[in-house]
């Protein structure tokens, strides 16, 4: 009797122990619903495990659920039978990054790529993302919404649901936001959402990284003597259409809170998602006297600032110059 107990716990020390796992560099994914012969399915499609047999036999001795929890796994080379059903057992999934980059201006186009990093489909997300007492819930309107979402890259999980995305998203935001940018945006006149909208105007005015500060600082000395920021990207904005190469008289008959040519002072909301960078730059903004600036006769991307009217339009008739030789 004492030889066959010492036989038995060998042998189930043995299955435990037995180290079954091969290196694995993509996930396998777990949805609802599945059970542990679609497990033992997707480790083997993913050429997972050395022995199928003896990874059964673990997952019955550990007593892994039949249904097992829903998510994405990573297996590293080298577990054994134990530590492979723990990880399934417990539900360790392996979190993966969730990059928001890019020009995003719509909550659609922000569903689409939130949706492609987690178990919910676009129309989930963009639910959550639209969904009017959600949003007030967090003190925030349809247009000052956006400006939680700053861009950068998240690890996340992929069963995380729509809203504990957003709810992760405002978290950011205000950690983002410390005593110490709330300050310097006080001290500019903003508040962070002010800041946060102006930055999303200045991502749009130059791809330029040096530039930003003095765009922001042009911007932010129209709004200190109560001139319109006339930006057009703004009135594309309203418009609905980014596409747009020169904004016209007839554009800017558009009546819209975003026409900041129309009406004075920031418009609502960020008119896209900005970086932390350039959220930086606005409260880092050059401080001198210009009030206009305008693409240079170089045609590089670069900008001329001017702080009168007249040197402006000097600089305007430079760069038309420019464009007409191209004709």
């Amino acid at each position: 009797m004492i030889l066959t107990a010492t036989v038995s716990t060998f042998f189930v020390w043995q299955v435990l122990c037995k180290v079954n796992s091969l290196a694995m560099e993509s996930p396998i994914y777990i949805y609802p619903g599945d059970n542990q012969d679609t497990l033992v399915k997707r480790l083997l499609e993913g050429g997972v495990l050395k022995s199928t047999a003896s990874f059964k036999l673990a997952a019955k001795i550990d007593a892994l659920p039949i249904i097992i929890k829903p998510g994405r796994y990573i297996i590293k080379e080298g577990l054994n039978n134990r530590q492979i059903v723990r990880v399934f057992k417990l539900g360790l999934q392996t979190p993966h990054n969730l990059t928001i980059s890019g020009n995003i201006r719509s909550m659609e186009r922000l569903a689409a790529i939130i949706s492609s990093k987690i178990s919910s489909d676009s129309a989930s997300v963009l639910s959550q993302l639209t969904n009017a007492s959600f949003i007030d819930s967090l003190g925030l309107t349809k247009y000052t919404f956006p400006s939680i979402f700053l861009l950068n890259t998240y690890q996340v999980y992929w069963t995380a649901t729509p809203r504990e995305i957003v709810l992760r998203m405002k978290r950011e935001y205000d950690k983002f936001w410390d005593s110490k940018r709330v300050e310097m945006a006080q001290k500019a006149g903003l508040s962070p959402l002010d800041a946060t909208i102006l930055a999303s105007i200045v991502s749009e005015e130059s791809n330029i990284r040096a530039e930003h500060p003095i765009i922001a600082g042009v911007y932010i000395n129209r709004l200190k003597i109560g001139m319109p920021l006339q930006a057009d990207p703004t009135v594309k904005f309203a418009l609905n259409d980014a596409g747009i190469r020169r904004i016209l008289f007839k554009h800017l008959e558009i009546d819209s809170p975003y026409n900041t040519y129309k009406y004075k002072g920031l418009p609502p909301g960020p008119i896209s998602l900005p970086s932390p960078h350039i959220i930086d730059s606005v409260l880092n903004y050059k401080s001198h006297k210009y009030l206009y600036f305008c693409a240079k006769p170089s045609l590089d991307g670069s900008h001329s600032f001017a702080a009168t009217l007249s040197e402006h339009n000097k600089n305007a008739r430079e760069y038309q110059r420019a464009i007409s030789r191209l004709r």
